[in-house]
């Protein structure tokens, strides 16, 4: 995978999309991180691509939170429990 820095996407921007039809994805950085990928597409898998960017990036946030609630001991909390917080959050919500 290539790496481009913001300044050459700006500067460079033809041999970028050139690059970019060769490799079939970039990632662009800045201050030496990346900051973003970029991928080619089409129109006939452009809502493909779409929808599989989408239900990645909602995957990896879902671990996210599996990591934090284990991390945060919540893992462990029992039924119970959780039907308490349930019914708190849902109490708090009445008017």
């Amino acid at each position: 995978m290539r790496f481009i820095s913001v300044r050459d996407l700006r500067g460079k921007s033809a041999q970028v999309w050139r690059e970019l039809d060769r490799e079939g994805e970039l990632v662009i950085t800045s201050n030496g991180k990346p900051i973003a990928i970029i991928c080619a597409t089409d129109d006939a898998h452009f809502e493909q691509s779409l929808r599989e960017l989408r239900q990645t990036r909602a995957l990896r946030a879902a671990k996210q939170l599996q990591v934090e609630s284990v991390q945060a001991g919540r893992d462990k909390l029992t039924e119970q429990a959780i039907e308490d917080e349930i019914a708190a959050v849902r109490k708090g919500r009445r008017r």
